[in-house]
């Protein structure tokens, strides 16, 4: 038995290991330069309606794709003729250095995204030394994703199943050794996201057989996101949304949940109460939310719009940034999320004050697209942005970066 059972492990092991080198190969360069080309090998891999839930936003998507295209407003005023012994991209985020100044945000689904899920997005950011988010919104424990990574971990908290559930879980992220709880502030409602109801994701999930039909031929078209799916369980429960007497809650339950779900400034104190480390308060985009977070005892403030998924035609994230550095006036860390592509919006980003980005469907893209290896691959790409945007400045080091390296072209 004992002979069997080591040749079974064995031959899982050395499948991995294939895996793992053929998805290494699929995304390396010169097939892979940047994070477009992840994207569209997580588009070719993916079902319509889950590379859709990764990539849409909300109503005409008009934040989303203002997200991205904001920070063709601002050009480089490069110091040249420059050298310097070295040049510095590490950053310290609520005391923790990183590599470079790039955090992984809380992504939601990620588990039906590639079966490692949480658990590969948290090893990579942890090989790459950065740190990493967990969503609530996740199929795995979060015990198992903390113990994945070595670099720093933060816990989104959604009140998803009401005050005792959100206590339960965030007396576990203590227990496991998280560093900071992120509230996010801007979900009161799920957002309109279009692509989604035309996909019928609530049908392919929660439907009956006849409701499914009309979704299955594209899912059948991607056969290798399918195999995996099934392999790893089908549809996986929220492993940190529990439900006393009922386990953890089901995947698709989310939506009616957020609405009973609304954090309001009240609540900030029995989570303080509840957790005694730093707090983050992400999805800020005025001064006066900003100073509110402050005086509610936040440590960081992440700007952001959730991506473009919640409210359609607020500010993007880079144009609330300056807003919100001024009015938290040194009081606590700014961050931002929200339509980071390259190495070079991180740059503009700590240039208008932020002290680091949190990236998302950046990193999504090479989880969807090849798992573990994607999204190492994502971070390689950002941080050999960041280095070499910091040469072709004449900028010695992120920290010193400010505004004196960007011209605004462009009013709005």
């Amino acid at each position: 038995m004992g002979y069997y059972l080591s040749r079974k492990m064995g031959a899982q092991i050395q499948g991995m290991w294939k895996s793992m080198s053929r998805d290494s190969r699929l995304v390396a360069s010169p097939r892979v330069v940047n994070i477009e080309d992840l994207r569209l090998l997580a588009k070719r891999r993916l079902p319509k309606a889950i590379f859709d839930y990764l990539d849409g936003g909300a109503e005409d998507e008009i934040t989303l794709r203002e997200n991205c295209r904001v920070f063709c407003d601002y050009t480089f005023r490069p110091r040249q003729a420059v050298k310097f012994p070295e040049y510095n991209s590490r950053s310290t985020v609520l005391g923790a250095e990183i590599s470079f100044p790039a955090f992984l945000a809380p992504v939601g689904y990620s588990r039906v995204m590639h079966p490692g899920g949480e658990v590969v997005a948290a090893a990579a950011a942890g090989h790459a030394g950065t740190g990493y988010t967990l969503s609530t919104i996740s199929g795995h424990k979060l015990e198992n994703v903390r113990a994945a990574t070595k670099g720093p971990a933060w816990y989104q908290l959604y009140l998803v199943g009401g005050r005792e559930v959100a206590e339960g879980g965030i007396e576990r992220a203590r227990n496991a050794g998280f560093n900071a709880l992120v509230v996010t502030i801007d979900t009161p409602v799920a957002g309109m996201r279009e692509r989604d109801l035309r996909n019928g994701m609530t049908e392919m999930f929660t439907g009956s057989l006849f409701a499914k039909l009309p979704y299955y031929q594209n899912i059948l078209e991607h056969p290798g996101w399918l195999m995996a799916f099934l392999r790893d369980g089908g549809m996986p429960r929220l492993e940190n949304v529990v439900i006393p007497e009922k386990g953890p809650m089901s995947l698709m339950d989310v939506g009616s949940a957020l609405s009973r779900a609304v954090v309001t400034w009240e609540d900030l104190k029995w989570i303080r109460e509840t957790w005694r480390g730093p707090i983050i308060i992400k999805g800020v985009l005025t001064g006066d939310d900003a100073k509110r977070s402050v005086d509610e005892g936040a440590a960081a403030i992440v700007v952001s719009n959730h991506g473009g998924r919640q409210l359609d035609c607020v500010s993007s994230s880079l144009r609330a940034l300056p807003e919100v550095v001024a009015a938290v006036n040194g009081r606590a860390e700014v961050l931002m999320d929200g339509g980071v592509r390259r190495g070079s919006d991180i740059v503009k980003a700590l240039c208008l004050g932020a002290r680091a980005v949190l990236i998302g469907r950046a990193y999504a893209y090479g989880l969807a697209a090849a798992g573990q290896v994607g999204v190492a691959r994502a971070l390689e790409i950002l941080r050999a942005d960041v280095d070499r945007t910091l040469r072709l400045l004449g900028c010695p080091s992120v920290a010193a970066l400010d505004a004196s390296y960007l011209e605004k072209t462009r009013n709005g």
